[in-house]
């Protein structure tokens, strides 16, 4: 069973930046094709970024500039940088493959300030 435990949300004033991590643990064989997702209160998890095998990144058109998805495969690890942040980035924000193959964790929380 894969385990996903993301991390360092918090509060922030708009502007700000953050940096999420997401770390898999369980039976994995690889983290290719990850992604970030989100949700707001009241609105659906969207998806706002991903990274394919072959290290090609995608993001929704709300975070292209300001976020970068990367990865540390030797730590499981995926990262979300979110620069120049904005209050419509506040949500609760998820890993998860680009299937939404594995169980969801807990999300952390981003909270951006006006």
């Amino acid at each position: 069973q894969v385990r996903l435990v993301e991390s360092g949300g918090g509060l922030v004033q708009a502007g700000g930046s953050l940096r999420l991590s997401c770390a898999a643990s369980g039976t994995i064989v690889s983290i290719d094709n990850m992604g970030w997702y989100r949700q707001a209160p009241g609105k659906q998890r969207e998806l706002v970024a991903t990274l394919a095998s072959g290290a090609s990144t995608n993001y929704a058109d709300s975070v292209k500039g300001r976020f970068s998805i990367s990865r540390d495969n030797s730590k499981r690890t995926v990262y979300l940088q979110m620069n120049s942040l904005k209050p419509e980035d506040t949500a609760v924000y998820y890993c998860n493959t680009i299937t939404r193959l594995y169980n969801w964790g807990q999300g952390t929380q981003v909270t951006v300030s006006s």
